[in-house]
């Protein structure tokens, strides 16, 4: 049995300037299935998804698809084993270290898309990210959530959740030399944040294979008790084809 649902994805929650932020198109797709003890979804990004447009959105009990007009596989999403994210906790720091850290954020002088959803300087309706590195292949920074990201009971809303977690991994890498979009996350939430509620993420390079970056982030709240998890593979890319 299978559910159908019509998304569109506004310009707000852009990456490049003409397709959506990964994260926050993973999120769509990976939130809809339901995760397990053992299971967590992983979305795989098959083209920059659109904006603006229709786009249809199938949801079995173990799979989804996101599909652009044409029948065009934009993502899709599938349950994989939770052991797959083994080495996405990252060891913390505190909440006035990651503040710190935001100092040395490079895509204030350059980034490949100011306009991103989570990390862009030019989007003032975005996440404002500021990941910075701590020198040990570590990024860090700060996120205190907008009332506007509010789900139910005043909690941030998995999909944003799953946005937050998609730039501090990216910016582990050499971003404003090594331009890269994401390919795919795989996510899991463990609880979710208060609205207002001052929050750390850390990132993590894990690696690189051809044009590929591997990297991973995680999500702590107040208390120092992690809230997500994700890891990422990363696509490096000509910027002008996607602004």
């Amino acid at each position: 049995m299978s559910a159908h649902e019509v998304l569109r994805i506004e310009r707000r929650f852009r990456g490049p300037d003409k397709s959506a932020n990964g994260g926050y198109t993973a999120g769509l797709v990976g939130t809809r299935l339901g995760a397990s003890d053992d299971t967590v979804p992983q979305v795989t990004l098959r083209m920059p998804p659109p904006l603006k447009t229709d786009l249809d959105l199938t949801v079995s009990e173990d799979s989804a698809f996101l599909r652009a007009p044409g029948d065009t596989v934009v993502a899709e999403a599938e349950l994989v084993p939770a052991d797959v994210l083994g080495d996405a906790v990252i060891d913390p720091v505190q909440y006035d270290e990651a503040l710190a850290a935001e100092a040395s954020y490079r895509g204030l002088q350059n980034h490949p898309f100011p306009g991103c959803y989570a990390c862009g300087p030019d989007n003032k309706h975005g996440l404002h990210l500021r990941p910075g590195l701590l020198g040990d292949a570590r990024t860090a920074c700060t996120w205190t959530p907008a009332a506007e990201l509010a789900g139910k009971r005043d909690l941030v809303a998995p999909v944003h959740l799953w946005a937050a977690l998609d730039c501090p991994g990216g910016w582990s890498i050499d971003l404003d030399g090594r331009p890269s979009v994401l390919g795919q996350m795989t996510a899991c939430v463990d609880a979710r944040p208060q609205v207002d509620e001052p929050c750390v993420i850390m990132g993590r390079n894990l690696g690189e294979s051809g044009r590929k970056t591997f990297t991973a982030t995680t999500l702590y709240d107040s208390d120092g008790r992690i809230l997500a998890r994700a890891r990422h593979t990363w696509i490096a890319v000509d910027p002008s084809l996607f602004n």
